[in-house]
């Protein structure tokens, strides 16, 4: 059986600067010490992330949002699991680089969900600032069911009795849960995404690294199905999305996409220069270009 770090949950004031064991230390492996980084995408990356969307689809509905961002978030874990397996199929890339490159991509389907999670939240008005409550969210949707138990078990003791009906998930980990015990609840997500992770992360490992394009395939495939539960997880954790957008994610009055900026200013650069000749170049330079 696969061995799981210890985790510990920190006070601000210990030994440690910063809360956190010295580097190296066996109680804050660097497998944690990734995750701790990964999962945590700043709030505003995900408010411009969401005013983008907007502008590009003006009329869109909350729940027309909503499916853009779960469409988005499958085609980015998607395509990354299939181009890893592809790698197998390329001359001169052993099988160390792919293992080593499915390494690189699979920090990037943590960050993908990261930021698909908070922009579900943000969209259900559910600011995330706070880094904790953040983890404890992708976290809780990358382990599913266990991670949902582990939540409602920390809404028992909070309340001192388990969390009304109508309450979804995603509301008691971003808002009503308090905030001591957030790194308690953390650190239990944690060590049941490294269980899952060692158990399950192997196979999909070794099958990107298959030969003649099998690769591909099975990483595509298989990072599309994590993704789907991801997403379905989603769905249970936030309910329906609101019939009006937060203000927070409203665009600037004025404001454009951000190609469509460049586009005005590319083209505001070429009227301004108007069709000039082309200048002759001096001499030592090379030979003049004819007119047109």
């Amino acid at each position: 059986m696969t061995d799981v770090p210890r985790i510990h949950s920190l006070p601000a004031d210990s030994p440690w600067a910063g809360g956190l064991p010295p580097e190296g230390s066996d109680e804050h492996p660097r497998v944690i010490r990734m995750l701790d980084r990964v999962l945590a995408v700043q709030r505003p990356a995900v408010v411009a992330h969401l005013r983008g969307i907007r502008l590009r689809h003006p009329d869109a509905t909350t729940a027309d949002i909503a499916r853009i961002l779960e469409r988005r978030y499958l085609t980015a874990v998607t395509t990354g699991g299939a181009a890893v397996g592809a790698t197998a199929v390329v001359p001169g890339i052993g099988t160390g680089i792919t293992l080593a490159l499915s390494g690189v991509e699979t920090v990037g389907f943590l960050e993908a969900s990261a930021l698909f999670a908070q922009s579900l939240a943000e969209l259900h008005g559910i600011r995330v600032e706070n880094p904790d409550r953040a983890r404890a969210l992708v976290l809780t949707l990358m382990v599913g069911k266990e991670g949902v138990d582990l939540v409602s078990q920390f809404a028992r003791q909070a309340g001192g009795t388990g969390p009304a009906r109508d309450k979804y998930w995603g509301d008691l980990v971003t808002k009503s849960l308090p905030r001591a015990m957030m790194g308690p609840l953390v650190d239990r997500l944690k060590t049941a995404f490294l269980h899952r992770f060692a158990a399950q992360g192997g196979a999909s490992l070794i099958g990107k690294a298959l030969p003649f394009g099998v690769g591909a395939v099975v990483g595509g495939t298989g990072n599309h199905i994590l993704g789907r539960r991801v997403v379905v997880n989603a769905r249970r954790a936030f309910g329906a999305p609101p019939a009006r957008f937060p203000a927070d994610i409203e665009p600037a009055p004025g404001a454009v996409p951000l190609e469509r900026a460049a586009g005005r200013a590319v083209g505001g650069l070429l009227r301004r220069r108007g069709p000039k000749r082309l200048e002759q170049p001096a001499q030592g330079d090379g030979p003049a270009l004819p007119e047109q």
